[in-house]
């Protein structure tokens, strides 16, 4: 059995130098905070998107899953994330995520918060189309169906770019 030493998290961060270099790259990380909807109750995908966030040289706060509305919203007002990313992994995305996301919107204070979901969006599977049209209607910045991966994804995250929807085959 192999063991392998961990490194600290801050270590693996591009916009903060490393312990005693003095120095690190001039790249400036957003904070972004990460949350499952409120019925999803999996944890691997915001795992996921934390690491791959923190290793885009970004400042993660993960809140979980089975987050309610409020909760979200309180923490959004706690962090001040530059950027929201909603985890959906048990089908109910669509459903949830558009609830959320108004309630975010109908907040003055984070009308503005810049928000995208992705992931399982719905329970009937590809066959039913995209989900993403009613999403961004619903005030999202950007939306990822499952089928497109996750390179859409942080292709956004580097140009945080105009409204999208992903999705296999579908824009």
């Amino acid at each position: 059995m192999s063991t392998y030493p961990l490194q600290p998290l801050q270590s693996r961060r591009q916009d903060v130098p490393a312990p005693g270099t003095g120095t690190g790259t001039q790249r400036r990380g957003q904070r972004v905070l990460v949350s499952s909807v409120s019925s999803d109750s999996h944890t691997w995908n915001l795992v996921f998107l934390q690491l791959l966030l923190e290793e885009m040289g970004h400042e993660v706060t993960n809140i979980g899953s089975c987050v309610p509305d409020e909760l979200l919203i309180e923490e959004c007002r706690r962090v001040r994330p530059d950027l929201v990313v909603i985890s959906s992994v048990n089908g109910h995305g669509a459903l949830d995520g558009a609830r959320a996301v108004r309630r975010l919107r109908d907040e003055p204070d984070l009308r503005g918060l810049r928000v995208v979901i992705g992931g399982k969006l719905g329970v009937t599977g590809a066959e039913a189309g995209t989900y993403g049209p009613e999403l961004l209607a619903a005030g999202f910045d950007a939306v990822f169906e499952d089928a497109a991966g996750v390179n859409d994804f942080r292709a956004y995250l580097e140009q945080a770019g105009a409204p999208a929807v992903t999705a296999s085959g579908a824009r």
